[in-house]
């Protein structure tokens, strides 16, 4: 992974963009979005950009860029039509360990800029390190359909109830299983009953144990679609040799991870709600499924 994915907190964060024209101001129709303090250098300023120096949202100097101008600032955007001055005031940012991105030039970011998907509190990025930008636009346009615009209400009215949820229920399992009740009954939209359904989802929060097998060595693009979101909620994976990378990908980053217990300690987590993977050989899957009929395996084309 060449680019590590990052959300910065973009409040107070200083921003330099070089230039001003139709490049520059994409940059600025997203950066604007942000609370970030923006300054704009250019000798020649697009109409756009002239707007949002008028509205106050921007710092604008009408000139060339300067050597001083580089210091002081947190992240750096070249996007003039002068490749050289692009690079010689990349290299002077790197030089002073300022993150710079100059568009179109992967090769002399020091960060890349994903396409990106906004809801409000809601972000999704897509980036392919620059290989392929037109394919992750293409991406962004698929999830644009799949995500409403009612996601942004809906999650500003999550970020109200965050502490309520926090206080009411203080055991984190409690509070994924209310979450989960509560997104799973509002399908992804936000009206005059999401305040029921808040209320209802604190109803009747027992937890039901679950049982996923996995024989060892089973490709993880072999695996049902059905069981992928299933994956995500697990509490805990047994296995007595490291999960391949593939399919470590599919799981549920912070779950916990430790070596395959007695079968009474198994019914054990079971009996107090917990998700469980177990990872293990043909011989010791099929003990299992005998011993535990109510699980699951997870078989290439089955679930």
């Amino acid at each position: 992974m060449q680019y590590f994915p990052l959300f910065v907190d973009t409040q107070g964060l200083r921003v330099l963009l070089v230039g001003a024209g139709e490049v520059a101001t994409r940059k600025l129709d997203l950066l604007s979005r942000t609370d970030a303090i923006i300054h704009v250098i250019a000798p020649d300023v697009a109409k756009d950009i002239e707007t949002y120096h008028a509205k106050g949202r921007i710092t604008l100097s009408r000139r060339a860029v300067t050597d001083a101008d580089i210091a002081h600032v947190d992240i750096v955007y070249l996007a003039t039509a002068n490749e050289q001055l692009n690079m010689d005031f990349a290299d002077l940012a790197n030089e002073r360990g300022i993150w710079v991105n100059v568009v179109d030039n992967p090769s002399y970011c020091r960060f890349i800029t994903p396409s990106i998907v906004d809801r409000g509190r809601l972000v999704v990025a897509i980036s392919t390190a620059g290989a392929a930008p037109v394919f992750a636009r293409t991406i962004r346009s698929r999830l644009e359909t799949m995500l409403p615009s009612s996601l942004t209400p809906l999650f500003d009215f999550v970020a109200s109830k965050r502490e309520e949820v926090q206080q009411t229920l203080a055991d984190g399992k409690d509070r994924r299983l209310f979450w989960e009740r509560f997104f799973n009954s509002n399908q992804d939209k936000f009206d005059n009953l999401t305040e029921q359904r808040y209320a209802d989802a604190f109803q009747e929060m027992s937890r039901q144990g679950e049982i996923l097998l996995l024989t060892e060595h089973t490709p993880a693009n072999l695996l049902p679609i059905a069981a992928m979101p299933l994956l995500q909620k697990l509490d805990v994976i047994f296995s007595d040799e490291a999960v391949d990378s593939d399919t470590n990908e599919l799981l549920r980053r912070d779950a916990n991870r430790t070596s395959i217990p007695k079968l009474s300690e198994i019914a054990d987590h079971y009996e107090q709600g917990e998700r469980m993977l177990i990872v293990a050989s043909p011989e010791k899957v099929a003990q299992l499924i005998a011993y535990f009929p109510m699980a699951k395996h997870l078989r290439p084309g089955a679930l």
